[in-house]
């Protein structure tokens, strides 16, 4: 591939946990290292100036006795709220219990010192238990400024739900959305992200969240739905009628998308636009794709304003 990325070798959905510090990119994602087929997920890793020509580095993320590393986030502690450094970077993810029948996915954390490219495990792990929830995963990660505190939002079945934090160890549940928003799609609601886009007549920030649905998409199979609506520190609200889903994308093979944590540049007052990569590939044939020695790429980037 000459303008999307791929791993060197081997298995890859999901991109994970991307930020940008200090001119470099970097990109996490979804990786069975053993195997072009879909199996024990670790975080691989890759890094880039220019979001077109990638370096491959080691696993980041290894399965472990709590399970397997599903997706999520990362982020730069500039105000070292965590403890482990100013600058340093968390990580936040599913561990996934292949061997628990019910109620396998819980929320953790690991941290790097040298800027992302090796990772320790908190150890007290989960730091978000499971709720009593078959489906709970995917945790996206921002700073919320005006209330001070990190924001988490975690797809669980139907809806997502918000939690809050101020040293990314101890979690409050704060909100849930979804119910009459999810009822249009049969399949679970998926790998959510949530960020402020600046007003660009000056006004108050408008918040995005993105959530990827497993199936219904608008031309078959997985997709990826947003909606436009305000956060007040505790609750998001949705501008755009239950009844008219926005899709980021009509076509086949966008899922699982985020968006860069921390961007080039931001300007004054709130960022313009996000950074958004999204795993290339629809549920429905992702398995099957003819390629080798790698199977599945991510999107162009894109800009969302």
């Amino acid at each position: 591939p000459l303008f999307h990325f791929t791993p060197e070798k081997m298995w890859m959905n999901d991109p994970n946990g991307m930020f940008f510090l200090d001119g470099v990119y970097h990109l996490y994602y979804q990786f069975h290292p053993a195997s072009t087929d879909w199996g024990p997920m670790h975080w691989g890793h890759a890094t880039s100036t220019d979001l077109v020509h990638w370096a491959h580095h080691p696993v980041a993320l290894a399965p472990d006795s709590l399970g397997y590393i599903f997706s999520g986030s990362a982020v730069v502690d500039a105000e070292n709220t965590a403890g482990h450094g100013a600058g340093a970077i968390v990580a936040f993810f599913t561990h996934h219990d292949p061997d628990a029948p019910e109620q396998s996915q819980s929320q953790s954390v690991a941290y790097s010192t040298d800027g992302g490219y090796t990772f320790e495990k908190f150890p007290g792990n989960p730091v978000i238990p499971n709720p009593d929830l078959r489906a709970f995963r995917d945790p996206k990660v921002i700073w919320d400024a005006p209330s001070r505190q990190w924001l988490m939002v975690v797809a669980a079945g139907n809806h997502v739900r918000f939690y809050g934090s101020r040293n990314t160890r101890d979690w409050t549940h704060l909100s849930s959305f979804g119910g009459a928003f999810a009822a249009l799609q049969n399949g679970v609601w998926e790998c959510p992200d949530v960020f402020p886009l600046a007003d660009p007549a000056g006004g108050a920030p408008r918040h995005v969240l993105i959530v990827s649905v497993s199936r219904d998409g608008p031309n078959g199979g997985s997709g990826t739905q947003y909606y436009l609506g305000t956060w007040n520190g505790t609750t998001f609200t949705a501008s755009n009628p239950s009844i008219y889903p926005l899709w980021l994308d009509h076509g086949r093979d966008n899922y699982a998308g985020a968006t860069f944590t921390t961007t080039p540049h931001p300007p004054a007052g709130g960022s313009a636009s996000a950074l958004f990569i999204a795993w290339m590939a629809n549920r429905i044939y992702a398995k099957s794709l003819p390629t080798a020695p790698w199977r599945s790429s991510m999107t162009a980037p894109r800009e969302l304003f």
